[in-house]
C-alpha cells in the first residue's frame, strides 16, 4: 500500500529460471526420456533455463534495440552493401553455438531422443534469442539436405561450420525460396542458373530472404536447359564481408522479429552448386520445408510457454479487489484456459518431435513415418493459431501495462505474428495436408497413430476422454471419405477445418495417453485435468465452474 512517505509500486513480472518454471515442459522430458538419459541432459536444461531468464534475454532485448541496418555506400561513394548487425545479435549466435543447438540433434548421442533434447533446447532458447532460433530452423534443413544429397566434397566443409559447437568456426544457413512472382507457389519462380565457363552462376531476385547474413544458403532456380526447378548450394558472402554477385536491394522493416536481418536480394551471377539431381529441387527441398515447420511449432511452445510464465507470475504480484489476481476466480480460469492451450501444443510438438528422431535413425515403423508427414504441416499450422490466442491473451491478463513495450509482452506478440505464415500459411499447410492425404494416403497411419495413442489408457477417469477420441476419428474418416466422394473445390474449401480438426484430435489423445502415464505413476492429476478440458472446450462447455473445477484450475497451473 502506498502512504504518504513512500508511494506505491507495482512489482513488475518478473522471469525466473525457465525451465525449472516450465512444469509442463518437465513432466513431458519425464515422460519420454529414460531416467538415466534425462539425468545425462538435465544441468544442460537447467543451464539454459538459467540463461533464458538472465542474460540471454537481456542481450535480446539489446538486439531488439539495436536493429540490423543496411550500409549500400562507402564515404567514398563505393557501392558495398554491409549489413550492420547488433553485437547481442551475435553473441547470442555465439551461444546457440555453444549450447549445440544444431550438433545435439545430428551428433546424435541419445538415438532418435536427440531430436527430443534438440527440441527442448530450442523451446527454451528461442523466446530469450532475438529470434535467432530462424536461421537455426533454415541451418538444420540445410545439414540434412547437404548429409543426404550433396557430393561429399561439397559437403565436408560446410558441414564443419554448421554442426560446430565452437562460436568462431559456427555457420547458420538460410533458404531463398520465396519470390514476387510465386510466394507459395514456387513452380512459379524466374530465377535462373546459367552454366558459364564450368561453373553454375544463378540470376534473379529473392523477395524475402530471411537471415540474410548467413554465411550459406539454399535456394531453388531453373537450371539451363532441365524442366523443374532445381536445388543450389551458395556461400554468398566473401571473407572481407563484401557480397559476391549479390546486390542487397533493402532490409524489410517488420511487424516483429526486428532484430532478424530479413532483406531483398538479386542474384547478379553469383557461384552456386547444384545439390541432387538437375529438376528434383522442390523434391528435396521438402526436408527444408518439413525442419523449417518442426522448429516454427517449438517457436510457437516457446512464446506460449514464455508468456504464460510472465502472466503467472504477474497474477501473483498484482492486488485487484483486495486479493491478489490469482485468487479472483475468473481470472484463474483464463490463466488455467491458457494452460490447456500450452498443454495440448507442446505435446504435439515433443511427439513430431519423437516421430522425426524415429525416422531420421530408422527406428520408426512405416505406421510413425506416415503418421509423421501428415502431422508436420497439422503441427505448425495448429500452434502457429494457437500462439497468437495465447500471447494476446497474456497481455490482456496483465492489462494495460501488458502493452508497454518495456514489459516483454507486446515482443512475444509481435513474433507470435510470424508463426502462421512462415513456411506456408494456415490455408497452404491445409491444402499441403490434403496432398499428404491423396498422394503419400497419410490419413490411414495418421488416424491409427491417434488411436494408439489410448489404446493402452487403463485409468477409469479417462474413460470418457477415450471414447471422445475414438469418436473424433471416426469423424475424421467419414468426414474424408465424404470428401472424397465430393468435387476438388468442397475438399478445398473443408480443408482448413478438416486439419485443425486433425490437431485437435490428435493433441486430445496425447494428453490423454499422458495423463494415464501420470495416473498410473499416482502423480497428479494434473494432465487429466488438461486432457478433459482440452475435449470439452467449445459452446456446449458452459458449466459453472464449482469449488472443484476451481482447485482443478490451480492445480494445471
Amino acid at each position: 500500500m502506498a502512504t504518504d512517505n513512500q508511494p506505491f509500486f507495482q512489482d513488475p513480472p518478473q522471469l525466473t529460471n525457465t525451465f525449472e518454471a516450465d512444469s509442463a515442459l518437465r513432466f513431458q522430458l519425464e515422460r519420454l526420456f529414460a531416467p538415466e538419459q534425462l539425468a545425462e541432459i538435465r544441468p544442460q536444461l537447467h543451464e539454459l533455463g538459467e540463461l533464458a531468464a538472465g542474460s540471454l534475454q537481456t542481450l535480446a532485448i539489446e538486439a531488439e534495440r539495436d536493429v540490423p541496418e543496411l550500409v549500400q555506400y562507402e564515404a567514398w561513394g563505393r557501392r558495398v552493401d554491409k549489413v550492420r548487425i547488433s553485437p547481442a545479435w551475435r553473441e547470442i549466435h555465439r551461444i546457440g553455438a555453444e549450447q549445440g543447438l544444431m550438433a545435439t540433434a545430428h551428433e546424435a548421442r541419445l538415438g532418435w531422443r536427440s531430436r527430443l533434447h534438440q527440441a527442448a533446447l530450442i523451446h527454451l532458447f528461442g523466446p530469450s534469442s532475438a529470434f535467432v532460433s530462424c536461421p537455426y530452423a533454415m541451418t538444420d534443413g540445410a545439414i540434412a539436405i547437404l548429409k543426404r544429397y550433396a557430393d561429399p566434397e561439397l559437403a565436408a566443409r560446410p558441414l564443419r561450420h554448421l554442426l560446430s559447437r565452437d562460436p568462431d568456426q559456427a555457420w547458420t544457413s538460410g533458404q531463398w525460396m520465396t519470390e514476387k512472382e510465386g510466394g507459395s507457389d514456387v513452380s512459379r519462380s524466374t530465377t535462373t542458373a546459367r552454366r558459364e565457363a564450368g561453373v553454375w552462376r544463378l540470376y534473379g531476385n529473392k523477395f524475402f530472404v530471411s537471415a540474410v547474413t548467413a554465411e550459406c544458403a539454399l535456394t531453388l532456380a531453373n537450371a539451363q536447359g532441365t524442366p523443374g526447378l532445381s536445388l543450389f548450394f551458395v556461400q554468398p558472402w566473401n571473407a572481407d564481408g563484401t557480397l559476391r554477385h549479390i546486390t542487397l536491394r533493402k532490409l524489410k522493416e517488420k511487424l516483429g522479429t526486428r532484430a532478424l536481418p530479413t532483406a531483398e536480394i538479386d542474384l547478379q551471377g553469383v557461384e552456386a552448386t547444384l545439390v541432387g539431381k538437375p529438376g528434383d529441387g522442390v523434391r528435396l527441398i521438402a526436408t527444408v520445408l518439413n525442419l523449417a515447420r518442426f522448429h516454427n511449432t517449438l517457436a510457437a511452445t516457446g512464446i506460449m510457454a514464455r508468456a504464460l510464465q510472465l502472466a503467472k507470475d504477474y497474477a501473483g504480484r498484482r492486488v485487484a479487489f483486495g486479493r491478489p489476481l490469482i485468487e479472483q476466480p475468473l481470472h484463474l480460469e483464463t490463466l488455467a484456459g491458457l494452460q490447456v492451450e500450452y498443454e495440448a501444443g507442446l505435446a504435439i510438438a515433443l511427439r513430431l518431435a519423437e516421430l522425426i528422431g524415429k525416422v531420421e535413425t530408422r527406428a520408426a515403423s512405416p505406421l510413425e513415418a506416415g503418421a509423421c508427414r501428415l502431422l508436420t504441416p497439422v503441427a505448425k499450422l495448429g500452434t502457429g493459431k494457437q500462439v497468437v490466442r495465447v500471447a494476446s491473451e497474456a497481455i490482456e491478463a496483465i492489462g494495460g501495462m501488458g502493452y508497454i513495450e518495456e514489459t516483454g509482452l507486446p515482443r512475444l506478440l509481435r513474433d507470435a505474428q510470424v508463426l502462421p505464415l512462415w513456411e506456408g500459411t494456415t490455408n497452404v499447410l491445409s491444402l499441403d495436408a490434403l496432398r499428404a492425404i491423396d498422394r503419400q494416403e497419410a490419413l490411414r497411419p495418421f488416424l491409427e497413430d491417434t488411436l494408439m495413442r489410448v489404446a493402452q489408457v487403463t485409468t477409469s477417469e479417462l474413460d470418457g476422454a477415450v471414447k471422445s477420441v475414438r469418436t473424433a476419428v471416426q469423424t475424421l474418416g467419414r468426414h474424408t471419405e465424404s470428401m472424397a466422394r465430393g468435387n476438388r473445390c468442397d475438399s478445398e474449401a473443408a480443408a482448413r477445418r478438416f486439419a485443425l480438426g486433425l490437431f485437435n484430435t490428435y493433441a486430445a489423445a496425447l494428453l490423454t495417453e499422458a495423463a494415464n502415464w501420470e495416473a498410473t505413476r499416482g502423480q497428479s492429476c494434473r494432465l487429466t485435468i488438461a486432457a478433459r478440458r482440452w475435449i470439452g472446450r467449445g459452446l456446449t462447455d458452459l458449466a459453472v465452474p464449482d469449488a472443484q473445477y476451481r482447485e482443478e484450475s490451480r492445480l494445471l497451473l
